[in-house]
C-alpha cells in the first residue's frame, strides 16, 4: 500500500478567478493518487511584523501548522514586476519566522509559474527558487513549469481546453510525485 503524501498548494495570486488559481485546481485534478493536494490560502495572513512573534494572530499560527503538517510544498505564481507577489513573499516570510523555527525547512517543493505573457513569469519562477535556497525547499529542477499564454489555455469555466498544456502538466505531476516520494520526510 503506498503512502498518502500531503502537499500544500500555495497560489500567489489572491484574485478567486485568477489564472494561477486555475492552474494549480488543474494540478490536483491531475495529481497521481499517491498525492493528496489542497489550496493553502494565504489572503487572510497579516502582514509579517516580528514585533507580534510572541503572539502570534491565529491566522498565522493555523498557517504555520498547516504548512508544518504537511509533507510537501507545490508553489502556482504569477509574475508581479520581475518577482513574487507581495502576498506570496508574505506568506513564505510568516512561515520562516520566527527565526530557527521555520516551518519550510526540508519541505521538498516545486514551482509553476503562469501568465498571460510569452514568457510564462520566468521571473517569479527562479525569484521564487532562489528564496528556497534560504528556507531549505529542495527544489524539483525538472521539469521546468512556465506557462506562457496562460489567459488561451481555459474555458469560460476555468477548465484547461489544451490539451497538449494537459499532457505537459500531467508530465510535471507525474515527475513530481516521484521527486517528492524520493525527498519527502516523513
Amino acid at each position: 500500500m503506498t503512502k498518502t503524501i500531503d502537499v500544500a498548494v500555495i497560489v500567489g495570486s489572491l484574485r478567486k478567478g485568477s489564472i494561477n488559481r486555475m492552474v494549480a485546481n488543474t494540478l490536483i485534478e491531475l495529481a497521481p493518487a499517491e498525492l493528496k493536494l489542497g489550496i493553502v490560502e494565504i489572503g487572510q495572513l497579516q502582514l509579517y511584523n516580528q514585533d507580534l512573534d510572541d503572539q502570534p494572530s491565529a491566522e498565522w499560527t493555523a498557517f504555520r501548522e498547516r504548512i508544518a503538517g504537511c509533507n510537501a510544498v507545490l508553489f502556482v505564481t504569477p509574475e508581479y514586476n520581475r518577482s513574487i507577489p507581495a502576498a506570496l513573499k508574505n506568506a513564505l516570510d510568516v512561515g520562516s519566522r520566527p527565526y530557527g523555527k521555520s516551518v519550510w525547512n526540508g519541505k521538498p517543493g516545486a514551482v509553476v509559474s503562469a501568465s498571460p505573457s510569452a514568457i510564462g513569469g520566468f521571473g517569479a519562477n527562479h525569484h521564487l527558487r532562489q528564496t528556497f535556497v534560504f528556507l531549505n525547499i529542495p527544489a524539483m529542477q525538472q521539469p521546468e513549469a512556465y506557462l506562457g499564454l496562460a489567459d488561451k489555455l481555459f474555458d469560460q469555466q476555468g477548465k484547461l481546453s489544451n490539451p497538449d498544456t494537459g499532457k505537459f502538466l500531467q508530465n510535471f505531476m507525474n515527475a513530481y510525485a516521484t521527486w517528492v516520494a524520493s525527498n519527502a520526510k516523513s
